[in-house]
């Protein structure tokens, strides 16, 4: 590899008399492949963290959301159970009947056989 010496600034050549300012590419030192890069590989550090940031934050609320699912599932069941206890509580009745009537040879009676009892 070979030396290049000391660093020299790029000199822009006046025009007319005028000093010319240098572009922002000159101003930063864009212009030198070294520079160029480590410019380059600093954008891609900072999108790749910038993303990682992203992608925690979405995480984290989906896990949220995930959880509040969970517990309306939970509820969800627990009320059916519930449902299910209910119906098997109102099917009872018809059964009971059911058995008193084929076991017992009982059966309703009729509106002139029922004798209301007050106490007076």
């Amino acid at each position: 590899m070979r030396s290049r010496g000391p660093q020299t600034k790029t000199r822009i050549p006046l025009q007319k008399g005028r000093p010319q300012t240098p572009s922002i590419i000159q101003w930063a030192g864009l212009n030198r492949p070294a520079t160029l890069g480590l410019v380059v590989l600093l954008t891609c550090v900072v999108s790749a963290g910038l993303s990682v940031v992203l992608t925690t934050h979405q995480n984290r609320f989906a896990f949220n959301e995930l959880q509040e699912l969970r517990d309306q599932a939970n509820h969800l069941e627990t009320e059916w159970g519930q449902l299910l206890i209910e119906q098997s509580t109102f099917g009872v009745e018809g059964r009971i009947e059911q058995k008193a009537i084929d076991q017992l040879q009982m059966q309703l009676p009729e509106l002139s056989e029922i004798v209301m009892v007050s106490r007076d």
